[in-house]
C-alpha cells in the first residue's frame, strides 16, 4: 500500500445538490476515513469533508486494541498496520536521573486460534489516517480538505449541508468531527460528562539526540510537578511525550517543550532536536445523550470523548465506524428499512458508556489495563439484532477466528462486506455458495464454536445462531439479504 502523499493538497467538493452523494461523513479522522473505506467497498457513494487543509498531524491516539486490529484486518489494511506498527514497549521507571525499575502496563497474550492479536499494537494516529486514506484512495473514494460545514437542515428524505465549497444534498450525514463536533453543536444534542482529572496535559510528538535515551522502553519519569513519559513510537524517529501539570498551565511552544523535559528528566533541552507537534488537553469524559437525529448520526469522538488512558478512544471510534457502515449500506444498496438505522445507537452507546467509564478508572488507578481494554469480550447480546444461541456462542458475541479448509482462516472467510453463515459440525441442507450478500461455509465443530449454526454480520459478530436453518430467513428477511432457499 503507497503512503506518499497522503497528506496533499485539498480536494475539492466534487458534488452539489444537484448531484447528491449517498452518506457526507464529516471529519477526516480515523472514525470517518474507516467509514469512508467501509462505505467504499459496497458501492456506497460517501463524500468525506474536512476542514483542516490535510490530515491530523500528530500521534495521540497511538494504541490500536486487538478488537481494532481485527476490523483493520477486515478494512483492507492489516498489512500496512502489521508493517507501520509495533508492540508496546515495557516501561521503564525513572527517579532521579536513574533507572528504577521496568513497570509493563499491559495485559500481554500469545495469539490463540480464536484471537489472533493479544496485545495493543503501536501505531501513532497519524499513520493509522494515511493508511486508512491510502486505502480509501485505492477503493476510488478521496477527502475534500479545507471544507468546512457551515450549517445544515434535514427532511424526511435527505440532509442538505452548508459547506464552504457550497451546498451538499445526501441520503445521510455522519458527524465524525471530533470532540468539538460542529455537527452536534448544530443539532442542539447535550453531552453529559465530567472532568476525569484537573490537571492539564500536554501531549507532543519530539525528536531526541541519538544516544540521548534508548527506544527500548517507554521512559516514565514522576516527580511533584506530575508524570512525564516519553513512548519510541515505531516505524518512525519520534518520541510520544505526555506530561501531567499539577500546577501551571502547559507551554505547548517548542520551546517550553523544550524546557519541560529539562526540568523533569535527565535529558537538557537540547537533546530534543525537535518538536514536531504538540497541544494541550483536560481529561475528560463525556457522552452524546443521543447518537442520532433523523438522518444525521454522531460517530467517534462527536459521540464520545474518552481519557487516553487504557487506549479507548480511537478503538472505540473506528468500532463505531464498523457498527454503522454496513447497516447504512443495507439500507441504501439492498432495500432494508431505514428503521435497521436505529439499531447503530442501541448498540453502540451502551458499549461507549462503558468504554468510558473504564478509561476513566484506569486514569485514576482504579483499575489495570487488561483484558476489557482490548474490547475482544465486547458484543451486543442485549441489541435488537441479536436472535438466538448455539454451541459455545450466544448472538451478538464476537465471532471468533479459528483454521478453516484449504489451510484458511475463518477470518478469512469472514472478511468483505458479506454475511456468513458458518455450518460448525453440522449440515445446512443448502449447496455451498458464494452470492453478493450470504456466503455459507461448513467447518468441523471447533471449540470456540461448539456445533451449531452462526450467522456472522459484517461487523464480525453473530447476529443469528440456532441448531437448525429454521428462523434463518425469517431473521435476514428485514437486513435486506435474499432468503436463503433462494440463494
Amino acid at each position: 500500500m503507497e503512503l506518499n502523499n497522503v497528506k496533499e493538497a485539498p480536494t475539492s467538493v466534487a458534488t452539489s445538490v444537484d448531484a447528491p452523494v449517498d452518506v457526507l461523513i464529516v471529519g477526516a479522522g480515523p472514525c470517518g476515513l474507516a467509514l469512508a473505506c467501509d462505505l467504499a467497498r459496497r458501492d456506497v457513494r460517501a463524500l468525506v469533508v474536512e476542514q483542516a487543509p490535510a490530515l491530523f498531524p500528530g500521534s495521540r491516539g497511538k494504541g490500536v486494541q486487538p478488537r481494532t486490529r481485527e476490523v483493520l484486518d477486515d478494512l483492507g489494511v492489516g498489512d500496512a498496520v502489521r508493517e507501520h506498527g509495533g508492540p508496546a514497549p515495557v516501561g521503564m521507571v525513572w527517579q532521579d536521573g536513574e533507572r528504577q525499575r521496568e513497570h509493563d502496563m499491559f495485559r500481554r497474550a500469545a495469539p490463540t486460534d480464536a484471537e489472533p492479536y493479544g496485545e495493543p499494537w503501536l501505531l501513532p494516529q497519524w499513520r493509522t489516517q494515511e493508511i486508512l486514506l491510502a486505502r480509501l484512495r485505492e477503493l476510488g473514494g478521496d477527502v475534500a480538505f479545507s471544507t468546512a460545514l457551515t450549517g445544515l437542515g434535514q427532511d424526511a428524505d435527505g440532509v442538505t449541508a452548508h459547506l464552504s465549497g457550497g451546498p451538499v444534498r445526501a441520503s445521510f450525514l455522519v458527524a465524525a468531527d471530533g470532540g468539538r463536533s460542529t455537527v452536534r453543536r448544530e443539532l442542539g444534542i447535550a453531552m453529559a460528562g465530567e472532568t476525569v482529572d484537573p490537571a492539564p496535559m500536554l501531549v507532543a510528538d519530539v525528536r531526541v539526540a541519538e544516544g540521548a535515551l534508548d527506544r527500548l522502553n517507554w521512559h516514565v519519569m514522576n516527580g511533584e510537578q506530575g508524570f512525564l513519559a516519553l513512548c519510541p513510537l515505531p516505524g518512525t524517529a519520534d518520541f510520544q511525550l505526555v506530561a501531567q501539570f499539577r500546577e501551571g498551565e502547559p507551554d505547548t511552544s517548542p520551546e517550553g517543550v523544550r524546557a519541560l523535559v529539562a526540568a523533569r528528566t535527565h535529558l537538557a533541552a537540547g537533546d530534543i532536536t525537535e518538536v514536531r507537534w504538540s497541544s494541550d488537553f483536560r481529561p475528560r469524559a463525556a457522552l452524546a445523550d443521543r447518537f442520532r437525529d433523523g438522518r444525521v448520526f454522531l460517530a467517534g469522538d462527536a459521540a464520545h470523548v474518552h481519557s487516553p488512558a487504557g487506549g479507548q478512544g480511537l478503538n472505540t471510534s473506528v468500532q463505531d465506524a464498523y457498527n454503522l457502515g454496513w447497516k447504512l449500506g443495507q439500507v441504501l444498496r439492498h432495500g432494508a428499512p431505514v428503521s435497521l438505522l436505529d439499531s447503530y445507537e442501541q448498540e453502540r452507546r451502551p458499549v461507549a458508556a462503558a468504554m468510558l467509564g473504564l478509561s476513566t478508572r484506569i486514569h485514576r488507578g482504579e483499575q489495570e489495563r487488561g483484558a476489557a481494554t482490548q474490547q475482544l469480550g465486547l458484543g451486543y447480546r442485549e441489541g435488537p439484532l441479536s436472535v438466538g444461541r448455539a454451541g459455545a456462542l450466544h448472538s451478538g458475541d464476537r465471532a471468533p477466528d479459528g483454521p478453516a479448509d484449504g489451510g484458511r482462516r475463518l477470518f478469512d472467510l469472514f472478511r468483505g462486506p458479506h454475511f456468513t453463515l458458518l455450518a460448525a459440525g453440522t449440515d445446512t441442507g443448502l449447496p455451498a455458495f458464494d452470492g453478493e450478500q450470504l456466503r455459507v461455509h461448513r467447518t468441523d465443530a471447533c471449540e470456540s464454536y461448539g456445533k451449531g449454526l452462526f450467522l456472522v454480520r459484517p461487523d464480525g459478530y453473530i447476529g443469528w445462531a440456532g441448531e437448525d436453518a429454521s428462523g434463518l430467513a425469517r431473521y435476514l428477511a428485514p437486513l435486506g439479504v435474499p432468503e436463503v432457499t433462494r440463494c
